[in-house]
């Protein structure tokens, strides 16, 4: 195996993803369509094609030029808001989209694919850490997407012989240590990126959800993962293609708070954030952290990147130097 055709790697975890594929040895086909991606962040020694999901033959020509080995899957859409109020834009894009890729790949005779999953198919948490045997009842359109792809690989599978491996992400976060490429999203909604924000005087201040959750410090705790813990996993995932089939979970299994993050971005920083305290967001549940020993023994993966603070920094270095 040795061309992948990265499906939105101009995204976030995309572009890291094809950085370190490529730092790797293999060769990599990118293509997106530009909504959320920035053609800045796409390595230059990757092909890049300009396509959509719901082209149908923008996929296919994708497939027509390029021998590709094997998929990895980035390109859906995964703002939880946006996707209750919107829904007929995920179920066209997430699950639709998937299903046109799908049926260029096996046109094609390509059954090997990695797929971004999200930890949002669990729904609220009956426990923690979070396994993948724990029930999957999201609770918002986006994390229906994502189960729903999982749902269709597996029915794949039975009916065509595919080979997948889904990976359920916790808190994607921080940027490439070598500050080449990083965060960028419009809207931000990611707490790291925005408590940077507000510490470069960027945001008037931080808002923080809640002090009385049943938690040490009484705001929620999430797992946050490095972005590129999270690509080197996707490259062990396309390596394990064929001898396994199914879901992992990609996490530290460290839980922190929001205050915590808060906390050690201000000393990475140097400075105070600014912040005002609200009340609890709707869904919010206390406690999200993975139990992720599947990926480890699954995958021989082990996450580098387990201090907050060392997180932070990637993201504080790409945020004063930003290039997109």
């Amino acid at each position: 195996m040795k061309t992948i055709l990265v499906m939105g790697g101009a995204g976030y975890i995309g572009s890291h993803t094809v950085k370190h594929l490529l730092d790797q040895g293999y060769q990599v086909v990118v293509a997106d369509n530009l909504i959320y991606g920035h053609r800045e962040a796409v390595d230059a020694r990757a092909t890049f094609v300009h396509a959509d999901l719901l082209d149908s033959y923008s996929l296919e020509q994708i497939f027509k030029n390029h021998t590709i080995d094997a998929v990895v899957h980035f390109a859906a859409f995964a703002a939880v808001g946006e996707s209750v109020e919107n829904p007929e834009r995920y179920y066209f894009n997430n699950v639709i989209g998937t299903v046109n890729l799908l049926h260029a790949m096996l046109s094609h005779g390509v059954k090997k694919i990695v797929f971004s999953s999200t930890c949002a198919t669990y729904g609220e948490p009956q426990y923690t850490p979070i396994d993948e045997k724990h029930p999957q009842s999201p609770i918002n359109p986006y994390g229906r997407t994502k189960l729903m792809i999982e749902q269709i690989f597996a029915d794949y599978e039975r009916a065509y012989g595919l080979q997948h491996i889904a990976l359920r992400y916790f808190n994607a976060a921080g940027c490439a240590a070598d500050g080449s490429i990083g965060e960028s999203h419009t809207p931000e909604t990611h707490l790291i990126p925005l408590v940077l924000k507000a510490i470069k005087g960027e945001r008037a201040d931080i808002k923080v959800f809640g002090t009385d959750y049943d938690t040490p410090d009484g705001t929620c705790i999430r797992d946050y993962i490095h972005v590129e813990d999270l690509a080197s996993a996707h490259r062990l995932a396309l390596e394990k293609l064929g001898s396994y089939n199914g879901c992992l979970n990609l996490g530290t299994g460290i839980g922190t708070s929001v205050k915590e993050i808060i906390s050690a971005a201000e000393e990475v920083c140097g400075k105070p954030c600014p912040l005002q305290y609200v009340e609890r967001r709707a869904g919010d549940p206390a406690r999200l952290f993975a139990d992720n020993a599947s990926a480890k023994q699954v995958l021989g993966w082990e996450p580098k990147y387990i201090h907050i603070k060392d997180i932070i920094q990637t993201a504080w270095v790409w945020e004063q130097h930003k290039k997109y």
